[in-house]
């Protein structure tokens, strides 16, 4: 029986199993699905879908860098413990060399091969063997002159709860240098973009709006308003613009400024943290209890 694409789509939804896993499946059972079904059981491969449906918030961050090329992997789990163990951190490292190899697209990145497979069976049998859901979610791809990357709270070399790369043009050694401290201040203050002119415009206006409402509550004349949210925006600038902030390590200064006096230029950044946008579901201490006890 001729096995199709739509075939192994069914399959693979219903068990979680990795693509040549549910080809093969359906290959040794000509086609019965069920049979498939059972299969995959058996070896093991299945096991993945009962953890398919569960959150994954918690993980690590991964980066790589060579050759003025940086990536930030983002691989979730379901609990901080299993971004502990030597198997899933591997992954973690493995997955980030990997994506030095694709452009910016996660999707790629899940269908490109690592050790002779694609990376989103890779992914399959390790929640498999480990245990636990896992997502590969995120993928930044840096490029420039020199590029220095930096984790935060970090779990083993390269990976963290918050990776961060840095682009920078000028002399190697200078960059290398400062770099790692823009770095340090970018995990620390999460700016919303390079500079200004990078700012998503509905955030800007969206700023704009609430600034100019609170200043006509405070009855002053359109005039002296039109003023007031000049001065209002250009501190908002200040605070979410990295070129604009004030560098942690000498808040006399901005980062841009700081930069200029090392003799380099900062072209662009990405910034990482595991978990981000992701909502997390409560539970009490006796629904964690009893989840653990039932085994689900």
């Amino acid at each position: 029986m001729a096995i199709t694409a739509a075939m192994v789509k069914e399959l693979r939804e219903s068990t979680g199993a990795g693509m040549m896993d549910a080809k093969k499946a359906l290959t040794e059972n000509d086609g019965d699905m069920q049979a498939a079904v059972d299969w995959l059981r058996t070896k093991g491969l299945a096991k993945a879908a009962k953890k398919s449906g569960r959150v994954a918030a918690e993980g690590l961050v991964g980066v790589s860098v060579n050759n003025g090329k940086g990536v930030a992997v983002e691989l979730n789990s379901e609990t901080d413990f299993v971004a502990k163990n030597a198997d899933f951190q591997q992954l973690v490292r493995d997955i980030a060399d990997v994506a030095l190899t694709v452009e910016e697209d996660v999707e790629v990145l899940r269908q490109t091969h690592l050790n002779g497979r694609p990376v989103e069976d890779v992914l399959t049998d390790a929640i498999a063997r480990i245990g636990e859901n896992m997502t590969l979610r995120r993928l930044h791809v840096l490029e420039g002159d020199t590029i220095v990357s930096y984790v935060h709270n970090a779990a083993a070399e390269g990976m963290g709860k918050i990776g961060v790369l840095v682009a920078l043009n000028g002399p190697e050694d200078k960059a290398q240098e400062i770099g790692r401290q823009i770095a340090m201040h970018i995990a620390a203050t999460n700016p919303a973009s390079l500079s200004e002119a990078d700012l998503d415009p509905s955030l800007v206006e969206r700023e704009k709006a609430v600034l100019t409402e609170q200043a006509r509550e405070s009855g002053k004349p359109e005039a002296v308003i039109e003023k007031m949210i000049e001065g209002r925006m250009g501190k908002f600038f200040e605070e979410v613009t990295l070129l604009n902030q004030k560098f942690v390590i000498n808040p006399d200064i901005t980062v841009a400024q700081a930069a200029k006096d090392a003799g380099v230029e900062v072209t662009g950044y990405a910034r990482v943290a595991v978990g981000e946008g992701i909502e997390k579901k409560e539970e009490d201490f006796a629904a964690e209890v009893a989840k653990t006890l039932s085994g689900n």
